[in-house]
């Protein structure tokens, strides 16, 4: 791998790791994210000239560590702090086992206070410990990244004048920040199950961490059934992560997924995680959209899929959770149903009422409905509003593929 290769995949996998151990010994949110990126700029230079280290995090852990440093210094404040960094051992030494390793954990407690505003606990997990551009957050918010912007400042102000601690809150606390918690591990899931901006539709390091972070949630609060229904989400989920592009980085549809692909463990071990937590008896969004993730993992085809069932689970799923994103997905699993008319008649509800306005999906659903139902130039222009809104590379190659065969048509597939 050349030097700006693994700076790249450290950047993907090193990021949160090297901000939240920063914010911990400083305290400072700013400062670890300049420390931050000033040593992945570093790095670009020091690894062409020395070679790619061995622990490439523990050198952007070290090498951020005394950026901080150094600026506390010259700006002669700090003494304290500056006295606990040089009492740490460098990173490079420290066992791979360390509690430093959970800094991610303490940074998303941290960030999910219950003195913060919902939104803005998510937004700032997202922007520190996934390292995700003020910009992709906001297109995951559905708002204006400059609305993002103001929301990320007064959050890191709130976090300082408040001084909030960093830590994971003891037991009795712990439940009060549930539901942030399971928000941001989500949307962290999200953006490495589909990226919303950049060359690659899939970032399996946000994924996996999504994951790993909520393994060690559900031991931290057991017999929770909503953080075991999002492992149980993210496990059927990601086990379709290999079949969704080709070998080319296109994207593969669902319908058109080689299903031998799918990893079968991953499959198991959420199904089994999914029925402890429904036994609990106390359904929630997270419990009901895991159950409709298993019914396509569960389906050996396409055409075996129990469309009637998944309609069922969205009709719950919009009583609890009610959003035009979810009512997207109810009609697509409506027209796969009972038709793609039956489908376009609720898209069209939802492009009326603007509540997914600059969302891609929504023309891009009704796209492919306006094609299945043969009306091909509506078809087209619906997928060159789509093509104009889609954030990454492989959802724009497919919607040109798609637009191409709209504009010149031959036999449309029928909606099952």
């Amino acid at each position: 791998m050349n030097v700006e290769g693994a700076v790249a995949a450290a950047f993907r996998e090193e990021w949160g790791q090297v901000v939240a151990t920063v914010i911990r010994l400083t305290g400072d949110w700013d400062l670890a994210e300049e420390c931050a990126q000033d040593a992945f700029a570093s790095a670009l230079h020091a690894w062409h000239r020395d070679g790619i280290p061995r622990r490439p995090g523990a050198w952007l852990t070290t090498t951020a560590r005394n950026r901080a440093n150094d600026r506390l210094r010259r700006e002669a404040v700090g003494a304290r702090k500056l006295r606990e960094i040089a009492a740490l051992p460098p990173a490079e030494d420290e066992p791979e086992d360390s509690p430093v390793q959970d800094d991610r954990l303490r940074l998303m407690f941290t960030c999910c206070h219950p003195a913060l505003p919902f939104p803005a606990r998510v937004a700032l997990t997202l922007r520190t410990l996934a390292g995700l551009t003020t910009g992709e957050i906001a297109r995951a918010f559905l708002v204006e990244e400059s609305a993002m912007s103001q929301r990320l400042v007064r959050a890191k102000r709130k976090i300082r004048n408040a001084g909030i601690p960093y830590r994971v809150p003891p037991a009795h606390l712990l439940p009060e920040r549930l539901t942030s918690v399971l928000g941001v591990l989500y949307l962290l899931f999200n953006e490495g199950y589909a990226a919303t901006d950049g060359a690659e539709l899939v970032r399996r390091n946000l994924s996996d961490e999504a994951i790993r972070l909520a393994r060690v949630l559900t031991g931290l609060m057991p017999g929770r059934p909503e953080a075991d229904g999002l492992l149980a989400l993210m496990l059927l989920q990601h086990s379709r992560r290999d079949a969704r592009v080709d070998s080319d980085g296109a994207l593969v549809p669902l319908e058109d997924q080689d299903r031998t692909r799918w990893n079968a463990d991953e499959i198991a071990e959420g199904i089994t995680v999914l029925d402890a937590a429904l036994h609990l008896g106390r359904p929630g969004p997270y419990q009901v959209q895991a159950a409709i993730a298993a019914c396509h993992a569960t389906a050996a085809t396409a055409a075996e899929t129990d469309w009637p069932q998944i309609v069922v689970l969205y009709g719950e799923l919009v009583k609890v959770l009610p959003s035009p994103v979810v009512e997207l997905n109810r009609a697509v699993a409506i027209a796969m149903a009972h038709g793609p008319a039956a489908g376009l008649a609720l898209a069209d509800s939802l492009a009326e009422t603007g509540g997914l306005g600059g969302y891609h999906l929504l023309p891009a659903t009704r796209a492919d409905f306006l094609r299945r139902l043969g009306q091909f130039d509506a078809a087209a222009a619906a997928y060159r509003e789509a093509l104009g809104l889609a954030g990454t590379e492989a959802e724009r190659a497919y919607l040109r593929r798609r637009l191409a065969e709209a504009e010149t048509p031959g036999e449309a597939p029928a909606c099952s």
